[in-house]
């Protein structure tokens, strides 16, 4: 595996409205970006911190997974993201060695990022996402 970096952790919350707050007036961390993934079925607002992002996520829907998430665990920690270059050999990579891909092959992600989620069942619990930046 190469892993460079946690790229961030997503938060999933009921309201992004009601979460900002604590974030920015409590933490002092700055929203820089707010973004709907339709084909997720979320709400996206991204913070700083160092070269870790905090992306908490809001469902739009009640079909959401986050809105699933929130109704069996409530909010908090939803997933740890991975920053990796070369995303198609580290999913590769990642089934050779026997665990369970969420998804086959990478796809559009919030932030810009081309992603693709493990399953928790073989990562320890921890819904692991892959992220890199195409654009880099």
């Amino acid at each position: 595996m190469k892993v460079s970096h946690i790229e961030h952790l997503g938060i999933a919350v009921k309201s992004i409205d009601e979460a900002l707050p604590y974030w920015e007036n409590v933490l002092g961390l700055k929203c820089y970006k707010i973004e709907e993934v339709a084909d997720q079925k979320v709400r996206t607002a991204f913070l700083k911190l160092g070269q870790t992002k905090i992306e908490l996520l809001e469902p739009m829907g009640e079909d959401s997974t986050v809105a699933k998430f929130i109704e069996n665990r409530g909010i908090g920690i939803h997933h740890m993201a991975l920053a990796v270059e070369n995303i198609e050999e580290q999913l590769a990579e990642a089934a050779d060695k026997g665990i369970r891909l969420i998804d086959q092959t990478p796809r559009k992600g919030a932030d810009g990022m081309t992603i693709a989620f493990l399953h928790p069942k073989s990562t320890q619990g921890i819904l692991t996402e892959f992220c890199e930046d195409k654009n880099k």
